[in-house]
């Protein structure tokens, strides 16, 4: 698909006359905007006639599925992958302003409890992929005349099930919030017995372990369990393992966003977009089954959209958000001497950017590392290296400076051919 827009930037129908285009850029009356995907701009007045064009929204929390269709045509579809790295670093940041209060500001009362929130606050992680969700729905309008939009957020309500009372900001305080004191809990959970000896070791000291570190897995119940101290002291010291069996109780984390940004995602879509509606798991399983169609996030979204039968090229754009900055300007740890290493690296180096997109034997990559010696490394989305190694900046060429979303297509089923229905606007 050749995705066009008028004179003015606005959609129109896109295209599969390949010719047609090279014949408009070659003689001045077209330009490229975009190349992934990739999207041209007339710069000739043109007539305005578009399809009906359903976007379906398959939202996920560390996936989102896309597809635009009409009644028998797929014209994009697309996956997105979330960032889930905003907890960790939020809580590096939190350690480190700590340490420095610590090393160089007098004790000073906490006073945080004196603080006020919106009331439709949001915490950042969840914030970030609710933005993320608005974000790729509005780059498609950019390049489709989107007439209609259907968003299953999700098949069910967690939290709601256990408590029908349950409301905004309540959802984020977990089941476990008025326990007076986790610690305690777990010990009455585990029966005051040490979960890696069962009391062999006579230690009448209890401490209670994390299963997945702080930053991971939190202070939540079921990513603790009770260990004697002697037990607890061997853990770490690399001297024991725990039993196979104790492992992390299952985690609600997908559930909960789902349930938190469920009507902010989908009132956020009213405001800004006229024809919104919401439909339901269950749903779009039954159409997919139905139809016989295989399980994917842009398969859920084209059934969504409520043309599953639309036909298509097989190919699809796999999106994976990235970050946009790094602020740290030091590294967390301190080498010989008290010195803090630099964290951020110069903004270009050798001409390349981080997350630039490259050609390289062929082939589309993207810079993940690079080094003042001019070797890169660069992989492709999946996280695959090119020959295990670093390559010479002198063999990349440059196709697309970095954006927040780095774009791959990506082939799902070998292609069938489609019929041409679709054709570029006549000149005025």
């Amino acid at each position: 698909m050749v995705y066009v827009l008028d004179i003015n930037g606005n959609p129109l129908m896109p295209t599969t006359r390949y010719g047609h285009v090279r014949r408009l850029l070659r003689d001045g009356m077209a330009k490229v905007v975009s190349t992934s995907p990739f999207t041209i701009q007339l710069t000739y007045e043109s007539t305005k006639i578009t399809q009906d064009i359903n976007l379906g929204v398959d939202a996920g929390s560390k996936i989102i599925g896309l597809s635009a269709t009409t009644k028998d045509k797929v014209l994009y579809e697309a996956q997105v992958e979330l960032r889930n790295d905003i907890v960790d670093l939020i809580s590096t940041r939190r350690e480190q302003r700590r340490t420095r209060r610590n090393r160089k500001t007098r004790y000073r009362a906490p006073r945080f409890d004196n603080r006020r929130r919106a009331e439709d606050y949001l915490a950042p992680s969840v914030k970030q992929k609710v933005d993320c969700h608005l974000q790729v729905v509005a780059n498609i309008h950019k390049i489709l005349p989107i007439s209609k939009i259907i968003a299953e957020v999700a098949s069910f309500d967690m939290q709601k099930i256990k408590n029908p009372n349950i409301k905004g900001t309540e959802y984020q305080q977990g089941e476990q919030l008025d326990f007076w004191n986790v610690r305690e809990y777990v010990l009455f959970r585990d029966n005051h017995t040490c979960q890696c000896c069962k009391g062999k070791r006579k230690d009448d000291i209890l401490n209670v372990h994390h299963l997945e570190s702080r930053k991971t897995g939190g202070n939540a119940p079921n990513n603790l369990i009770c260990l004697c101290e002697t037990c607890h002291r061997l853990l770490h010291q690399g001297l024991i393992k725990l039993p196979s069996t104790i492992k992390r109780g299952i985690t609600l984390k997908d559930a909960t966003f789902m349930g938190i940004m469920r009507w902010q995602f989908y009132n956020e879509l009213k405001k800004t977009y006229k024809d919104v509606s919401l439909t339901y798991g269950y749903i779009t399983k039954h159409t997919r089954i139905t139809n016989n169609l295989p399980k994917d996030h842009h398969i859920d979204a084209r059934c969504i959209s409520g043309n599953p039968l639309a036909k298509s090229d097989g190919t699809y754009y796999y999106q994976k958000k990235v970050r946009c900055h790094n602020r740290q300007i030091h590294k967390f740890n301190i080498i010989k001497g008290g010195i803090r290493k630099l964290n951020q690296a110069p903004y270009e180096v050798k001409g390349f950017r981080l997350f630039d997109k490259v050609l390289y034997q062929g082939k589309i990559y993207f810079v993940f590392g690079r080094r003042q010696s001019g070797y890169f490394d660069i992989r492709d989305l999946s996280g695959n290296k090119v020959n295990k190694g670093s390559i010479s900046f002198k063999k990349l060429k440059l196709l697309e400076r970095a954006k927040h979303y780095l774009v791959e297509r990506r082939t799902a089923i070998p292609p069938r051919p489609t019929e041409v229905v679709v054709s570029l606007p006549k000149i005025l």
